[in-house]
């Protein structure tokens, strides 16, 4: 029997996650430079408080609403602020369901969406898995990143129905500028098209700039239809929880709510604990986001004291997020560097090309992980670069 032709046509690993899987099974002990899951990385939860809030009596009552709980709306748009309402908001399993759900409800099979580039290779395939096409926009980076409007332009086809912007992005860091924001938001206009904005590390800014746009939901009345994006996987730091939201503004806001409840109607996948215990989560949040800060600065300053010591690599400026590039010179491709380094000095960090950064002469590193083994695998891997 024949598979959809929205997979992948193979499911043969790549050389650098073959090569890690045969080294771990060899017993090798592998420091990990691109940890993205804050569960493993020596953080204080408030593990009876958590348990609490998941146990509360209300998860044993089904109250299904395509929307989402209430009282975990209500709870989320005071975490917001910038006069978000319960209204204005859909809960979903995921961030990942959340962008489904848009595209189903945005664009057809054969559409595409524009995504500005370097970014977070998942939305590929999920547009795939839609049958849509995600159609990469080249930024540039000049002193910091920029959203470039001719590349935009020029990209556009009678066939695109939105655009996906990440804020901060993943992994450069970019947030948007108010002045990107506002020829953002016009470009759609005028194309007529939608404006998805994810913004899961908007609480984790590192080095912003004056004018970066802290979120979108500060456009209370945006001229075209804008969906923004978040979870409680980077909010709470708690990814195995599975709730995210859309909030939804802009031009036909009530007509696009009826069609996304009518979407998550068909699925009513987020679970009942959650819901029911979103309110607590969001009030225990804000200390564990504290500690993430904290040990992002951190090893960013490790960084930058190793850094000092190799005057032919540099890192570029991180405005948010979990995530540094370093720059090296490119002696070899992005791909063949990151496969040495895990083999020679048992240091695993992300090539450039894996984010689709352009050509060659980075590697993306996160800042998550414990500090000794974000500074011993510095130690180890520097010089080999």
């Amino acid at each position: 029997m024949r598979l959809s032709s929205r997979l992948p046509h193979g499911f043969t690993p790549n050389a650098l996650t073959a090569s890690l899987a045969a080294l771990k099974a060899g017993g090798r002990e592998i420091l990990d430079l691109t940890v993205s899951n804050p569960t493993r990385c020596g953080f204080a939860y408030p593990e009876a408080e958590i348990r609490t809030a998941l146990s509360a009596p209300t998860v044993l009552s089904y109250d299904p609403d395509p929307q989402g709980s209430r009282t975990a709306r209500e709870a989320i748009a005071r975490h917001h602020g910038h006069g978000l309402r319960a209204e204005d908001l859909l809960l979903t399993a995921s961030t990942s369901e959340a962008y489904g759900l848009l595209f189903k409800l945005l664009a057809d099979p054969g559409d595409d969406i524009l995504v500005p580039s370097p970014s977070y290779p998942l939305f590929d395939w999920l547009a795939r898995l839609e049958g849509l096409s995600a159609r990469s926009v080249p930024s540039y980076f000049h002193e910091r990143w920029h959203l470039d409007p001719g590349t935009l332009e020029a990209a556009v086809t009678p066939r695109t129905r939105a655009v996906v912007v990440v804020n901060p992005n993943n992994p450069t860091g970019h947030f948007l500028s108010k002045t990107e924001w506002s020829d953002l938001t016009a470009f759609c206009t005028e194309r007529k098209l939608a404006l998805l904005v994810d913004e899961v590390f908007s609480d984790y800014a590192l080095e912003p700039p004056a004018d970066r746009l802290d979120t979108a939901l500060q456009d209370a009345d945006p001229p075209c239809p804008v969906f923004v994006l978040s979870g409680l996987s980077k909010v709470a730091a708690l990814p195995q929880l599975k709730l995210g939201w859309i909030a939804v503004r802009g031009p036909g806001a009530a007509e696009h709510m009826e069609g996304l409840a009518f979407l998550a109607d068909q699925y009513l996948s987020v679970s009942a604990p959650v819901q029911a215990a979103a309110p607590r989560l969001l009030e225990l949040a804000p200390a564990i986001r504290d500690q993430i800060r904290q040990r992002l600065r951190a090893n960013l300053a490790a960084l930058d004291a190793a850094l000092s010591a190799h005057p032919h690599l540099s890192r570029l400026p991180v405005e948010g997020g979990w995530s540094v590039l370093l720059r090296r010179p490119a002696v070899d491709g992005d791909d063949a560097c990151a496969l040495r380094l895990l083999e020679h000095a048992s240091v695993l960090a992300h090539p450039g090309s894996f984010f689709d950064l352009p050509g060659d002469g980075h590697l993306v590193l996160s800042l998550l992980g414990p500090e000794s083994t974000f500074r011993e695998g510095l130690a180890r891997g520097l010089s080999l670069l």
